[in-house]
């Protein structure tokens, strides 16, 4: 894991892993489809974090949850998809 500080914000049907710094927001926004999946919608990181390592953080804090929390991420954004595709020890906790 980064040194970034990961905060998830979750309502009913959606959430969001959130890192914040400076007055500058990174996000990986997801939906929750059914209790044991989620999918992952978009990962947003602005100039202010580019290089730094922040959405692969937001990643990884989803990665970690999933398996704590027992649910399946289907990856539907494509910077998800790359770094699924780049981690196969990750393999079990998406949905493809």
């Amino acid at each position: 894991m980064s040194e970034h500080q990961v905060i998830r914000e979750q309502g009913e049907t959606k959430g969001r892993y959130v890192i914040r710094k400076d007055g500058a927001v990174a996000e990986l926004t997801y939906s929750i489809t059914t209790p044991t999946l989620i999918i992952a919608d978009h990962t947003g990181v602005p100039e202010a974090f580019r290089g730094t390592g922040a959405g692969l953080a937001l990643v990884e804090a989803m990665i970690a949850d999933a398996r704590r929390e027992g649910f399946k991420i289907m990856p539907l954004c494509p910077f998800v998809n790359a770094q699924r595709k780049k981690h196969p020890e990750w393999a079990d906790v998406f949905s493809v």
